[in-house]
């Protein structure tokens, strides 16, 4: 999980859903997230909710992050939510969080990683980073769309209802469609 806070209410409920659907979750958290409280909650709130339904401690330094790959401890990884900070990152190869090590030591195994995009310049600053990972083997998306466009032009969020049927179709190697919504 990363900083998107306007969304962690999106993500939270896609735990709970994932959980009661037999999912083992190991939770990660980037450093801002795990620290920062906003007018959307206070972290220690969203960190006692994530420990609740995930019945386990969440996992929020690199160096507990790091040894996802190498103890090949997971099947997949879903960065739900994902910034475009976290993106960029991803996209460039730099591993200075919890969630982007995490990723990169996943990667190693050859197994799947859902992004569950929410940023407000994915079809701006970070769209080039968007196109590069969604040609990046073993990169799924959760379905986008812009959720305000007037407003908001640069805006992308993904549909966070269809988290579970991405990972079924990561799992499967298959990127769920269309990636892009309408409306």
């Amino acid at each position: 999980m990363c900083g998107s806070f306007c969304t962690l209410a999106q993500s939270i409920e896609q735990l709970k859903v994932l959980k009661d659907a037999g999912c083992d979750i190991y939770p990660i958290m980037s450093k801002i997230l795990y620290t920062t409280d906003t007018r959307f909650g206070k972290a220690k709130d969203f960190i006692k909710q994530v420990e609740a339904i995930c019945e386990r401690s969440i996992i929020h330094d690199i160096k507990e992050a790091e040894p996802i790959g190498p103890k090949n401890m997971l099947d997949i990884i879903v960065i739900a939510p994902c910034t475009g900070n976290t993106l960029s990152k991803l996209a460039n190869g730099i591993t200075d969080t919890p969630v982007t090590m995490a990723t990169k030591a996943h990667l190693r195994n050859n197994k799947p990683v859902v992004i569950a995009l929410a940023t407000n310049d994915a079809l701006g600053a970070s769209a080039k980073n968007l196109g590069l990972l969604l040609n990046t083997k073993n990169i799924y998306f959760v379905p986008l769309r812009q959720d305000d466009p007037i407003k908001k032009y640069n805006s992308l969020v993904c549909d966070f209802t269809k988290i579970k049927d991405t990972i079924e179709a990561a799992l499967s190697g298959r990127q769920l469609q269309p990636v892009f919504l309408k409306d």
